[in-house]
């Protein structure tokens, strides 16, 4: 089976104040590219999603082994730049959608829901303390309805109308529910 990463890195950032996919962790390696470096680690094939005037994100993603496409419509929302993704990927066993401003998330959470896909999940989905995180694991068979997503809702409508089908995943990682979208996100989180 060919399960692909889709790494979306086509949004705005307007909460954040400036480019946050390219802030700096504490250990100097971008939010973006961290988020890269553990999607690498477990998926074997990746495609990111950049706006048009991410370049240097670009460029940085390039060099983490990602296939990089830019998403003519990501002012649009996730919605968008997730059909892109897929039409990029084409037609693969699974998709296994991750957001790039979530450099935080384990390895083995992605394992995870990768290996559900792997043995037959229609959807798959890590959760943390009963709260559904990322990535999130969608069969090929979706591909077209993935396709036709715009806006700004990603496949959030795609799993509620299949919710019978989710294998909920449940890991011990509070970085599946941790995404960085203003500068305090980036504060060590408080004991959950």
């Amino acid at each position: 089976m060919k399960i692909v990463g889709l790494l979306l890195a086509a949004g705005s950032a307007s909460r954040f104040g400036s480019d946050k996919l390219l802030h700096r962790l504490p250990h100097a390696v971008p939010i973006a590219v961290q988020a890269a470096r553990h999607l690498r680690q477990e998926i074997a094939t990746m495609h990111a999603v950049v706006s048009a005037r991410a370049g240097e994100l670009a460029a940085l993603l390039q060099a983490e082994g990602c296939q990089v496409s830019v998403c003519p419509r990501a002012e649009e929302g996730m919605g968008a730049s997730l059909a892109c993704a897929v039409r990029a990927a084409g037609a693969v066993d699974g998709y296994l959608i991750a957001l790039a401003d979530m450099p935080y998330v384990r390895p083995s959470s992605i394992a995870a829901v990768r290996d559900a896909l792997l043995a037959g999940a229609a959807l798959a989905a890590p959760y943390f303390h009963a709260r559904r995180g990322h990535p999130v694991g969608i069969a090929g068979r979706f591909r077209a309805e993935l396709e036709a997503l715009g806006g700004d809702e990603g496949a959030r409508r795609i799993v509620a109308a299949h919710e019978a089908e989710l294998v909920k995943v449940p890991v011990g990682d509070p970085g599946v529910i941790r995404d960085i979208d203003r500068p305090g996100d980036l504060a060590p989180p408080s004991a959950v």
